[in-house]
C-alpha cells in the first residue's frame, strides 16, 4: 500500500501556502502507476490548468527532496471538477443539501450504492435522504467512494454567472 496519508501530510502545508487545499491523494494502477493529487482553491473558486501545473512543480520538488515514493510513477494534479469526490467528513457537512452518490462496504440495509440528498454528517456517520424519501445513516468508515451528483442545482451553485459585457446604455 502506498503512503498516501504521509504524502498528503507532506504536501498540505505547501498547498496551503499557495492558497489551495488537498482534496485527495490516490494511487492508480493505470498502464503506469499514477499518483493523483486533487486540489481545490481555499476560497472555493475554480482551479485553472496553470495552477495545477504550479502545484505539480512545487510538490515534485518536495518529492525529490523527501524521496517518499519508491519506483517510477506519473504525477497527475487535477481540480475536483463539479461532481467532486467527497473524501473527508467535512466534505459531507460542507455539501449538505446537494445530491450525492455513495458506495459503502459492507452493505447497509442490504444495499451498497446510495443516491440522495446529503443531510449532514456527525463524527462517524453520514446522513442522506434517498430518492424514495427514506433517510439512511451510513457509517463513515464504510464509505468506499462518494461524489456529488451532477445536477442542475449543483451546476447553478458552482458555475459563476456570465458577466454581461454591455452597459445599460449600449444595449439595443
Amino acid at each position: 500500500m502506498e503512503p498516501t496519508g504521509e504524502i498528503e501530510r507532506l504536501i498540505n502545508p505547501t498547498l496551503e501556502q499557495m492558497g489551495f487545499r488537498v482534496v485527495r491523494v490516490k494511487f492508480f494502477a493505470r498502464p503506469r502507476r499514477t499518483l493523483q493529487v486533487m486540489a481545490e482553491r481555499a476560497d472555493g473558486s475554480t482551479v485553472i490548468v496553470d495552477e495545477c501545473a504550479r502545484i505539480s512543480r512545487a510538490i515534485s520538488a518536495q518529492f525529490e527532496i523527501d524521496d517518499l515514493i519508491r519506483g517510477a510513477y506519473d504525477l497527475e494534479v487535477s481540480s475536483t471538477g463539479i461532481d467532486r469526490p467527497l473524501v473527508k467528513i467535512e466534505d459531507f457537512v460542507r455539501f449538505a443539501g446537494f445530491e450525492a452518490q455513495v458506495t459503502v462496504d459492507p452493505a447497509v440495509e442490504g444495499q451498497k450504492r446510495f443516491r440522495g440528498r446529503l443531510v449532514g454528517a456527525g463524527e462517524a456517520t453520514v446522513t442522506m435522504t434517498l430518492e424514495d424519501g427514506a433517510e439512511v445513516a451510513l457509517p463513515f468508515e464504510s464509505i468506499t467512494e462518494a461524489k456529488l451528483a451532477m445536477t442542475n442545482e449543483l451546476i447553478a451553485a458552482t458555475v459563476p454567472p456570465v458577466k454581461d459585457e454591455l452597459d445599460e446604455d449600449e444595449r439595443v
